[in-house]
């Protein structure tokens, strides 16, 4: 049976390592790492400054965790770390920068995946079951909702947000929050329909579904302002959880939430034809 820590790799004496965990060759893991059970860190992977590890996650090979944030402001030595919730799976070469505040986490949900050559900056908040496609940026101060996709070789501008089971296509390019539950897509992302295959695969409800296609179009298709198409959501719509989730994130948007697809734009192929019209 091969060595829990390959003889190859630098670990810290002041590393926190459940015994069930495993390292692998030429991995490089810091003073203030903890290492849960059942991780698996790949080969030639560097753990630097606060990482924590939950129960179960896989670190690809070459991924670097903890690493000096991108940020001009940053003051060296702030003590501030990466959080990597249970079960997550970041394949080869991911990069997770560490927060830029004092006692500040970047923060991955449980059961996230996060595939190869992708990157999360400081300070992003990533909601448990994200999928984050190859090569994606997550710049700083991001935050993603839980079960939320984005696409491959898409950029977040930071301090953007994208709800909870939103679907953002490839090579996107988000300038501006993505409501919760939407199909988005192209640069700027814009907004196409409801994310109607991602909440069936969930397991909302088929009336509950439908409820939130009305809401879209109160949202995107009215012509009306962001405010007033919430005021006709709020004194028109039954008031279900995931609609008051959906104007609760409308309404907290500080710069704004993602303008809609033209008419007949689905018809370039770049997303699915007529999304807002898909059975539920």
């Amino acid at each position: 049976m091969a060595e829990p820590v390959h003889p190859t790799a630098v670990v810290d004496p002041g590393a926190r390592i459940h015994p069930a965990a495993r390292i692998g060759a030429f991995s490089i893991v810091g003073a203030e790492a903890t290492i849960g059970a059942d991780v698996e860190v790949g080969h030639h992977c560097v753990l630097e400054g606060r990482v924590e590890l939950g129960r179960g996650v896989k670190i690809g090979h070459g991924s670097v965790l903890g690493g000096r944030p991108q940020d001009l402001k940053f003051k060296e030595g702030t003590p501030s770390g990466v959080r990597i919730g249970a079960g997550t799976v970041l394949r080869e070469y991911v990069t997770i920068h560490r927060a830029t505040r004092a006692d500040g986490w970047t923060d991955v949900g449980e059961g996230c995946l996060i595939m190869a050559m992708s990157h999360i900056a400081h300070d992003c908040k990533v909601g448990q079951g994200a999928i984050i496609i190859n090569y994606a940026g997550i710049t700083g101060h991001c935050e993603i909702g839980e079960r939320a996709t984005i696409g491959g070789l898409t950029g977040m501008v930071p301090f953007t947000r994208i709800g909870a089971y939103a679907y953002v296509g490839g090579v996107s390019k988000v300038t501006a929050d993505v409501p919760p539950y939407m199909l988005v897509d192209g640069i700027p992302a814009v907004a196409h329909g409801i994310n109607v295959v991602g909440l069936r695969r969930a397991g909302m409800p088929a009336p509950e579904r439908r409820v939130l296609q009305d809401a879209y179009r109160l949202l995107y298709r009215s012509g009306l302002t962001p405010q007033r198409a919430l005021e006709r959501i709020r004194s028109e719509l039954p008031t279900l959880p995931p609609v008051v989730r959906l104007v609760e994130f409308v309404a907290a948007a500080r710069h704004g939430v993602c303008g809609a697809a033209r008419r007949g734009a689905d018809e370039t192929g770049d997303v699915t034809r007529t999304p807002e019209s898909e059975p539920v």
